[in-house]
């Protein structure tokens, strides 16, 4: 076999490799699964992401436009610098996240103004994001840090590599067009659920949900540990956040179906992931019902407690909807999102709501506090 022959081999192994790596098409099966995790994650970071309120992306198109063209303005100097005044960049929202910038760049990083320089700028920030991601636990080594560039500085990191190899016998793996903007749209979403993983998700502390096991009716039901080595599926804070829903949904069943006319109380169950177990909206209703009882008799009540059919699940699902809109927690959350579960959706559902959850209790604390001592001033 020749060089050029084997070279051409190599470069289509690589191809087929990176195939698993692309947004999948609309015309494949799993299209709606990785839209509805995009969807999620983009909900999120536009909600929770930033220091100043919220600030809507897309997915990759305002990420890459963030870190080079917006945040840039030419100065006397010619340099192309970041806006001070604003606060949205993809690296301002790292450094909100994370409490700490990235080492070695900072939120200011002026930008050459000759476009090759530039692009090299941009990778080898990206470079520095993907490892100081990477040495926080984030699962990236798929991500090349070419893959978060702009379409045009892409082709010209292309066509920097192919001069500087040229006379080598190995090819340059090249992505053209639509190919491109897939893997970088799936890139970009994976960076970000990498950033949720590790900057995100350790917010939740173990001490935060109570012993599963003081309730009596739980003593034979299997344990789920939360130690770092006790499952190869989920991290262990999102077996804490199981641990959570299952001490809820059983300490709450009885008595928020106690009167139900629409197949009596649910039996006890196992939660032990985030899809196929919360399927029916019960135990997501459950959590809602043990910091907002007010809402048993208006909207919880009327669920089915055993759905068999699609429009019992869909019934279920638009009551545990509408009662999130009656309190104000709205995440732009449809009811099909619960009966078609991914697991990222249902995941940062919980967590938002685990927040809100710790927000009520301050909130309410605080009140019976100022109440105690306006109290006081009157006597």
């Amino acid at each position: 076999m020749s060089e050029e022959t084997e070279s051409e081999s190599r470069s289509h192994v690589n191809r087929n490799k990176c195939k698993v790596s692309f947004f999948p098409d609309e015309a494949k099966e799993e299209f709606v699964f990785f839209q509805k995790i995009l969807t999620a994650v983009k909900n999120w970071f536009t909600l929770f992401g930033w220091t100043k309120g919220h600030n809507p992306i897309s997915i990759p198109y305002s990420l890459r436009r963030d870190v080079c063209i917006v945040q840039l303005s030419v100065s006397q100097e010619r340099n192309f610098k970041r806006n001070l005044d604003k606060d949205k960049g993809f690296y301002e929202m790292l450094h909100h996240l994370n409490g700490q910038p990235i080492p070695g760049i900072s939120a200011s990083q002026s930008l050459p103004t000759d476009p090759v320089e530039r692009m090299f700028q941009l990778h080898w920030q990206h470079s520095e994001m993907l490892a100081f991601l990477k040495n926080q636990g984030a699962f990236l080594s798929h991500v090349l840090p070419e893959f978060l560039l702009s379409p045009e500085d892409y082709k010209m990191w292309i066509e920097v590599q192919s001069g500087v190899r040229v006379g080598s016998a190995e090819n340059i793996f090249t992505l053209e067009g639509n190919e491109f903007e897939t893997m970088s749209k799936r890139a970009w979403m994976d960076v970000l659920l990498q950033v949720y993983k590790v900057f995100v998700l350790p917010r939740i502390s173990f001490r935060a949900v109570p012993d599963p096991s003081s309730l009596e009716s739980m003593h034979n039901m299997p344990k789920i540990k939360s130690e770092p080595l006790s499952s190869n599926i989920y991290s262990r804070y999102e077996r804490i956040i199981l641990i959570w829903l299952n001490k809820n949904y059983e300490k709450n069943r009885k008595i928020v179906w106690k009167d139900s006319k629409k197949g009596g109380i649910p039996p006890m169950r196992w939660v032990v992931n985030f899809d196929h177990d919360l399927l029916d909206s019960l135990v997501l209703a459950a959590q809602v019902a043990a910091y907002c009882p007010y809402l048993i008799p208006t909207h919880f009540l009327k669920m089915y407690t055993d759905p068999t059919t699609h429009e019992q699940f869909l019934h279920n699902s638009l009551i545990l909807v509408k009662a999130l809109h009656t309190v104000n927690l709205d995440m732009a959350i449809k009811v099909g999102d619960f009966i078609l579960a991914a697991l990222t959706y249902i995941n940062v559902f919980i967590l938002t709501f685990c927040v809100v959850v710790l927000l009520i209790k301050v909130v309410y604390i605080s009140g019976s506090i100022l109440g105690w001592l306006e109290e006081q001033k009157i006597q």
